[in-house]
């Protein structure tokens, strides 16, 4: 017998609706090149962060699907905005920046690097979720953004795709590294730093 005013199990899975699942695949994407990403770190063989980066497109498309369908069914909902800044985050935030851990930037200061990176992400996406109503001016749909997107990150994505490929980690890096104050700070880690201040930038970019 159900306590009266205590949820039903697994009602939650019954207000999900057809975009949330797109969603969710996103989330899982992103989850599978953290777990490629950490592959790649046990076995050295980089054809993991090939992987890694496949499965960030994937999350991508899925990003785009998941309102285009909520669109098209004309039903939308606040949990499905609060998956899809979650699932962001893990995806376009998290993922890249352990990638570029992984791939040689681990100096202390690319450590800060890449954390500003994901706080950046983080922020960006509660702005969002808080302002988006202010934002769409009374209709169903924002006019623009406030900073870059958070997927924007998958341009550092290929960056580090083509770095991969080209054997230019670990030692190897582009820009090579610097030493500050006896720790270590390798100039490519500052691409992120570009992304992560233009995400919470007052930029306008039109919402497509």
């Amino acid at each position: 017998m159900t306590t009266p005013g205590k949820p039903k199990p697994f009602s939650m899975i019954r207000e999900f609706q057809l975009a949330d699942w797109f969603t969710l695949g996103n989330a899982i994407s992103g989850v599978g090149a953290l777990f490629s990403t950490m592959t790649y770190l046990q076995t050295g063989d980089t054809r993991h962060i090939h992987f890694a980066c496949a499965l960030l497109v994937a999350a991508l498309i899925f990003d785009v699907l998941d309102g285009r369908i909520a669109r098209w069914r004309q039903k939308t909902s606040d949990i499905g905005r609060e998956l899809d800044s979650l699932a962001d985050i893990i995806s376009f935030g998290v993922a890249p920046a352990v990638m570029g851990y992984a791939l040689g930037m681990n100096g202390l200061f690319d450590r800060i690097v890449l954390a500003y990176f994901v706080a950046c992400g983080v922020s960006r996406l509660a702005r969002y979720n808080v302002t988006a109503e202010e934002l769409s001016a009374g209709g169903d749909k924002v006019k623009y953004f406030e900073g870059t997107p958070i997927p924007t990150s998958l341009l550092i994505v290929g960056i580090l795709f083509f770095a991969a490929s080209t054997g230019a980690v670990g030692g190897s890096l582009w820009f090579g590294e610097l030493t500050l104050g006896g720790f270590k700070l390798h100039p490519l880690v500052l691409m992120f730093a570009l992304s992560g201040s233009l995400m919470i930038s007052r930029i306008r970019v039109p919402k497509p």
